[in-house]
């Protein structure tokens, strides 16, 4: 019988690394930890071989966390098992992690695995009743530099959450956009190509820049957007600065690419010599395609004044879906005042009338009039010293509207009315 031995693993052990691995998967379920967190546990952790001659027929891979430690790979190569290989790949690993302080040495199986001898010759207990839970970090490490460079960031989650009222926009926003970028297989295999690029449009203050956010928190994708007036002064101009920003996000692993009025760089060509604008026009137009070419990418652009947009830009192909976002109506209006009423105001505001009074306010509109009907009962409370006082009233809210001049005029809301008709595509 050809004898074998335990030793400290090598850096150039990863041949005899890789050939377990394979044999390790051919013959059960996948492990808990990928190769990839292995083979870097190998180089930054703890691991030790088992060697024939200069055959590897057996490894184990450990890590430390504080006082936890964690076998993260245990494998004999087939033809070595039952030779007590593992059990002393485990006592060897003991050896060299115990010293660091560590209370307790676990180890995570998959649910098919039958060879658990070795832990149970060297003492571990099986603990029943547990469940692994995982999580994926959607952002990687080495993309948040990039990220960084460009401006981007990583929305926290519950974003998607948060949106409250508009519920009709966010309906269709999740059926068109989020479900087919989110299960993209399912989305294949019923013939639905994932949308690329989307405008949405509408009066100021109704939400766009909101709902971009919200998509991005949804998917847990990175969110960079592109400030026309910051790329301006770019030494290569902005047709550059767009160039190499799209450059720059194609390599990312995921990402929402936000750009909010954006008819300031794609506004009708026209003129003749041609205006500034044009070639940065051309050149948006130029990148939307190349763009599109590439799996897990949201382009959302954002207007105020559709009617702006140079007509080559809503053309089919380079937009899925062109969006109207309007003013929210009574049951989303009722919705968005609840979230800026005060809890202890609740109960005694009329909210009915807040919501009549305020038809034709925009989200943020409301948002001004809830915050200055609370800026004025503070005060009213700290001077008047009443100690009774519970919140905003009713009669402050509605004096609140009242003091509000409206983002969007009756006129702005039947030209948007119009643009529905003429130029959504939903």
């Amino acid at each position: 019988m050809t004898a074998w031995r335990i030793r400290d693993q090598h850096a150039d052990d990863i041949g005899g690394f890789l050939r377990l691995w394979e044999q390790l998967t051919e013959a059960q379920a996948e492990p808990v930890y990928n190769l990839a967190e292995v083979l870097a546990s190998c180089a930054q952790d703890h691991a030790v071989v088992a060697v024939a001659g200069e055959q590897i027929v057996g490894a184990a891979v450990g890590r430390t966390a504080h006082a936890q430690g964690w076998v993260v790979f245990l494998a004999t190569a087939p033809g070595w098992r039952g030779r007590g290989i593992g059990s002393s790949l485990l006592a060897a690993l003991e050896a060299r992690m115990a010293p660091l302080g560590i209370s307790v040495l676990s180890a995570l199986m998959p649910a098919a695995e039958t060879r658990i001898g070795a832990f149970r010759h060297q003492g571990y207990e099986l603990k029943n009743n547990l469940h692994y839970f995982e999580r994926r970090i959607p952002v990687q490490k080495e993309e948040l530099r990039l990220l960084a460079e460009l401006g981007g960031r990583v929305l926290p989650r519950g974003l998607w959450e948060g949106v409250g009222g508009m519920e009709a926009e966010k309906e269709l926003l999740e059926r068109r956009l989020v479900m087919p970028l989110a299960k993209p297989e399912l989305a294949e295999r019923f013939g639905v190509a994932p949308p690329r690029a989307v405008v949405l449009f509408g009066p100021p203050g109704t939400g766009k820049t909101t709902f971009a956010k919200a998509i991005a928190s949804r998917l847990e994708w990175s969110f960079v957007e592109v400030f026309p007036s910051r790329l301006a002064s770019h030494p290569l101009g902005l047709a550059g600065a767009l160039r190499e920003t799209f450059a720059a996000v194609s390599e990312l692993e995921r990402a929402v690419v936000f750009i909010d009025e954006v008819e300031e760089i794609a506004s009708h060509r026209q003129g003749d010599p041609p205006s500034p604008t044009q070639g940065v026009t051309n050149e948006l137009l130029k990148l939307i395609p190349t763009f599109r070419e590439q799996p897990d990418r949201l382009l959302i652009c954002a207007t105020n004044f559709i009617r702006a947009l140079d007509s080559a830009f809503l053309r089919h192909g380079r937009f899925d879906y062109v969006i109207p976002i309007g003013l929210p109506d009574a049951a989303a209006r009722a919705a968005i005042w609840e979230r800026y009423i005060p809890t202890v105001a609740a109960a005694s505001v009329d909210l009915g009338r807040l919501v009549d009074a305020s038809d034709g306010f925009s989200p943020a509109d409301i948002e001004y009039a809830a915050r200055r009907a609370s800026q004025t009962a503070l005060e009213h409370a700290v001077y008047s010293r009443e100690s009774d006082l519970e919140g905003p009233t009713t009669a402050e809210y509605t004096a609140a509207i009242a003091a509000t001049r409206t983002t969007v005029s009756q006129k702005v809301t039947q030209e948007f009315r119009e643009d529905i008709a003429a130029l959504g595509r939903v």
